[in-house]
């Protein structure tokens, strides 16, 4: 897909302030500091979401309109963050009233960092998106922590301890990974 216009159209705290377009959303969510915000730059060839090294600067719903025809939409991160107890609390009951009543969303990019097959919290959200039925798809970042002999292994590692038969794996150091990313975009809105 090329993206031929992108532009930063808010942040919100609830889901219900999101856009009302009616426009297909894809969101992409996964642990603090996974990368979630570095791969919508990749995506888009822009530094548009803001990236830290520091774990939790993703605190609100942020909304990216490509090509102004859908929503690419960066999620809080779960697990460690460097923020308070009650932001981080409240994190939680936001994304989750965001996956299960947004109605344009059309699907959700789970982001899993290579270095940790069997995270706990990642089994948990793909059990959870599983059993919401919301439609997910896999993408394995951070590939080039490890070396490339050894990045198969942790890849079947991945698709083992998840269920998963395909992922999608990325590295936005490398800027690996974008094209086929932009072909599961791509079929979640030929089917919308």
């Amino acid at each position: 897909m090329k993206v031929t216009s992108i532009e930063y159209i808010k942040a919100a705290a609830k889901w219900q302030d999101g856009p009302t377009d009616g426009l297909p959303e894809v969101a992409v969510i996964g642990r603090s500091n996974v990368g979630k915000s570095s791969l919508i730059n990749l995506l888009t060839g822009r530094k548009m979401a803001h990236v830290a090294k520091a774990p939790g600067k993703t605190q609100l719903i942020q909304y990216f309109l490509i090509n102004r025809a859908f929503y690419l939409v960066d999620l809080p991160g779960y697990g460690y963050a460097k923020v308070g107890k009650k932001t981080k609390k409240a994190w939680g009951p936001m994304v989750d009233a965001y996956m299960t009543k947004r109605k344009t969303l059309a699907a959700v990019g789970l982001l899993i960092d290579i270095r940790r097959s069997d995270s706990p919290l990642d089994l948990q959200m793909r059990e959870w998106l599983a059993y919401h039925q919301i439609r997910t798809f896999c993408i394995v970042t951070k590939a080039d922590k490890i070396a490339m002999g050894k990045r198969k292994m942790h890849v079947d590692a991945i698709k083992l301890a998840y269920d998963i038969d395909t992922l999608t794996v990325c590295s936005v150091l490398k800027k690996t990974g974008k094209t086929e990313i932009w072909k599961n975009i791509a079929a979640v809105l030929r089917e919308t």
